[in-house]
């Protein structure tokens, strides 16, 4: 059956939201774009929202919507929980600070429950960041293993910095062959060059991956990967194995980019699920609370590369005759392991260990009641997800990788996104969902009935 297509929701929306338009306009005054993220952004404008608690954010045209994008995965327990404000206002009563500059309990508390989760994670270290967690995961592998190319993933983002800015969401007509996948730039200012340093690889095609990896060991210091891609395609259980296999073989550092699916796809990660064992793991979003924050782990060996008790270091004004700044790899930051931003991420994780088998079943319940209604419909539809992510897909083929997902109808779930805006269910248009805990029926009820809405009234031919 072919897909129908809906009236255009562009009108309601310009009506719903002025104010948002109206702040937008301004804004291009003082940020580019109007925005501090790229991001951010999507046509014609985005939301300016004003207030969240719970499952539900406000907009500055006091339009109420069920929040599914719940800060790109972010807040696993929702906006503004009891739980991470008090530990925020118990941290500044007890420290009398939000800042020491020095060690602190915390740093080391909030280490081993990570480590109890992630074993693979022998040491690690705190960043602000996901990006800058894969920024110095990159760095620990480079300075390990004397190599100097990186291996990534066609379809997989690992933030924002000049290696990792290839193949991200490349047209598949610059793209090349899939299982010789071409370097595409995904920026302006990237250094000439840096596409022969980053090498792409074909997801879930583990021949394929296998006879590039091997025709560059001399050079790839790491393959890094989405273990989930996008936090929704799920690496096949056989090819993350291989993989493992193939790296351990040929001297690749072999690093889970975790940003999006620690304490989501599992409490303990992809890694939890399918028991592969990488050499470094870098963790964001959940693990700070709705706030900035990363982390980088693994191997003890690579870790302790950063030690400064390794050699001197770049702040070390009395040199060793012995040794020099380079003996030591450089990894400093005025907020890394914030106070704050640790009680709130501590906070997360205990209430996570009382409720995650419940957001997990209302992602599955959920799951299931959005393939029933498509399918009611006639429509090509499934949901792919692992955890408490999942995203919707309108192709009756099998995705397992960023160009089967091109295949997609993305022009109609682009409109079905701007649709539900307007019928108050908020994720950013073509993203994917991520379940919080202070998700119920109630929210998923207003779901549906967002979606007959639509259906019985937004529809125009085939």
């Amino acid at each position: 059956m072919a897909i129908h297509r809906f009236s255009h929701p562009l009108p309601m929306y310009l009506e719903r939201t002025k104010e948002s338009y109206r702040l937008q306009t301004e804004g291009r005054d003082h940020l580019p774009g109007g925005v501090t993220a790229n991001i951010k952004h999507f046509a014609p404008y985005p939301i300016v929202m004003k207030h969240g608690e719970g499952a539900e954010l406000t907009d500055v045209d006091q339009n109420k919507y069920v929040d599914f994008l719940m800060g790109y995965g972010s807040l696993a327990l929702g906006h503004g929980h009891p739980a991470v404000t008090g530990a925020i206002g118990r941290q500044m009563q007890t420290d009398g600070t939000c800042l020491f500059g020095t060690p602190h309990e915390l740093e080391f508390k909030y280490a081993g429950k990570i480590k109890s989760y992630f074993p693979s994670m022998e040491r690690l270290r705190y960043t602000n960041s996901g990006t800058e967690a894969t920024l110095l995961a990159l760095r620990l592998a480079y300075a390990y293993t004397g190599k100097t190319k990186l291996a990534k993933f066609e379809g997989h983002y690992h933030g924002g910095y000049n290696e990792v800015l290839y193949s991200i969401n490349p047209d598949t007509a610059r793209a090349g062959n899939p299982d010789e996948p071409r370097s595409v730039p995904e920026s302006a200012g990237l250094l000439p060059g840096g596409d022969e340093n980053t090498i792409i690889l074909p997801f879930n095609n583990i021949d394929a991956t296998e006879r590039i990896l091997r025709r560059n060991q001399n050079d790839l210091a790491a393959v890094m990967i989405e273990p989930v891609q996008g936090g929704f395609i799920p690496a096949d259980e056989s090819f993350i194995s291989r993989l493992r296999e193939v790296t351990e073989e040929l001297g690749i550092v072999l690093i889970f980019d975790e940003v999006k699916t620690g304490f989501r796809s599992a409490l303990g990660g992809a890694q939890q699920s399918y028991q592969v064992t990488p050499d470094l793991t870098t963790l964001g979003k959940v693990i700070g609370g709705g706030f900035p924050f990363g982390i980088v782990g693994g191997k003890k060996e690579i870790m302790d590369i950063s030690s400064p008790k390794a050699g001197s270091d770049v702040f070390d004004t009395l040199q060793s005759r012995n040794s020099s700044s380079e003996d030591t790899l450089f990894h400093s930051g005025t907020y890394n392991g914030h106070p704050m931003i640790l009680a709130a991420g501590l906070a997360v994780i205990e209430e996570l260990e009382k409720s995650y088998a419940a957001a997990l079943q209302f992602t599955d319940h959920f799951r299931k009641e959005l393939s029933a209604f498509f399918a009611a419909k006639g429509l090509p539809f499934q949901t792919a997800g692992m955890g408490t992510i999942f995203n919707l897909i309108f192709s009756a083929e099998e995705v397992r990788n960023y160009r089967d997902m091109q295949k997609a109808d993305l022009g109609f779930r682009k409109d079905l996104d701007l649709h539900l805006i307007n019928e108050g269910i908020y994720t950013k248009p073509l993203n994917r969902y991520s379940i919080a805990t202070v998700h119920t029926d109630r929210e998923l009820a207003r779901t549906m009935d967002a979606l007959h809405n639509i259906f019985n009234h937004r529809l125009g031919g085939s």
